[in-house]
């Protein structure tokens, strides 16, 4: 394998998956012996980025405002200056910014173009560019279908699935209860300390993530003598006091308030999950992967999530049982209960692995090399 120059685009690194997968390949391609670029408007993961011998390059490709077409020509210049040889997208106005960027270059060199599909956008012609590249990786079948059937006119042979994948060592299996890691958190977090089972919801501040359809839940299992207790961390954000006082609210009518625990993001989402009893992925919008289920599975823990998108993908595949129709309360809590008293996930091999993310997506950046030889 030639070293090959990749240059990433996406709006900034401050958190979320594109952004960690960004980081993943980067570091992949350096160990590799490759160049890794990576250009956005910059964020607080630049640093680790630049420790694992990328480069970045700031220049904000991602706003959305008419200044942004100002930045076609630097980045023509950055692609030609690098000597890249393949461009690679991962977010709509960037991959735009790319793509005009790419046609001010001479065609008999011009970098090699590829687009990651990362979530399930509302289809047309502004989210058409995602589907450009002379290879599409599709972190999952559910964003590969989707394609398919919004964009016919993609060739399916430019389709590629390439899951998200985790590291192992970083969600060790755990025995199931932990008493330790629920002490853990108990510590930080008083009104987890207790004998019931914890339900764990992890994600941001955002209706989308079905926060209220877990504190209806945890209503609906206490109503049964079941004494549940629920902590959503990420939820505390800074902006979203409103949404937080309705969940809040809606505790409170439903008498449920002193069994639920709000706060920040955790920055050990392994012991997070070692200290529950049961993760919740209930997204009111499909997602296109599910991270929380290959992570909450490969530490031991139970999953109970709605049967749509990756995430009913993922389960439908690796815990059958844990799949609920979307938005179906009474089998919402006839799943959590039988998983509540089923033995714990057996350790095994989880397929979902970043090692093999990492080596598909290099695989796919050298047969689009080698295609120009």
């Amino acid at each position: 394998m030639r070293p090959l120059t990749i240059v990433q685009l996406l709006p900034a690194l401050e958190s979320g998956g594109v952004e960690r997968s960004t980081l993943e390949i980067a570091q992949a391609l350096v160990q590799a012996g490759h160049t890794a670029v990576v250009v956005s408007a910059g964020g607080r993961l630049v640093p680790q980025l630049e420790r694992a011998g990328a480069r970045h390059v700031q220049l904000d490709i991602g706003r959305k405002s008419p200044m942004t077409l100002l930045r076609i020509g630097a980045l023509a210049r950055l692609l030609r200056e690098v000597g890249a040889d393949i461009v690679h997208a991962r977010s709509r106005l960037p991959a735009w910014i790319g793509r005009l960027a790419l046609a001010r270059l001479p065609a008999a060199t011009r970098p090699r173009w590829v687009t990651t599909v990362h979530g399930l956008n509302t289809p047309g012609r502004y989210s058409a560019v995602m589907a450009s590249g002379e290879r599409v990786i599709c972190v999952s079948e559910t964003v590969r279908a989707f394609i398919a059937t919004h964009y016919p006119q993609v060739p399916q042979a430019r389709l590629r699935v390439i899951p998200r994948g985790l590291d192992p060592a970083s969600f060790p299996y755990r025995p199931w209860p932990d008493a330790a890691a629920r002490s853990a958190v108990a510590a930080r977090h008083p009104g987890l300390a207790g004998d019931g089972p914890l339900l764990l919801l992890p994600g941001r501040g955002t209706r989308l993530k079905g926060h209220a359809d877990a504190i209806q839940l945890l209503a609906d299992l206490r109503g049964q003598e079941v004494p549940a207790r629920l902590w959503m961390p990420g939820i505390v954000q800074p902006g979203r006091e409103a949404y937080l006082a309705e969940l809040q609210q809606q505790a409170q009518a439903l008498g449920v308030a002193q069994a639920m625990v709000c706060s920040p993001a955790t920055a050990d989402m392994a012991q997070a999950y070692a200290a529950s009893d049961l993760v919740l992925q209930l997204s009111r919008k499909p997602e296109s992967f599910g991270r929380t289920v290959i992570e909450a599975l490969s530490c031991g823990r139970h999953v109970v999530g709605w049967a749509h998108g990756g995430v009913g993908e993922l389960l439908a595949e690796l815990q059958p049982a844990g799949a609920v129709p979307a938005f179906d309360r009474a089998a919402l809590l006839a799943a959590t209960r039988q998983l509540l008293t089923a033995a714990a996930p057996a350790p095994g091999t989880m397929p979902y692995t970043l090692q093999a993310m990492q080596d598909a997506t290099l695989s796919l950046y050298q047969e689009l090399a080698d295609e120009r030889r």
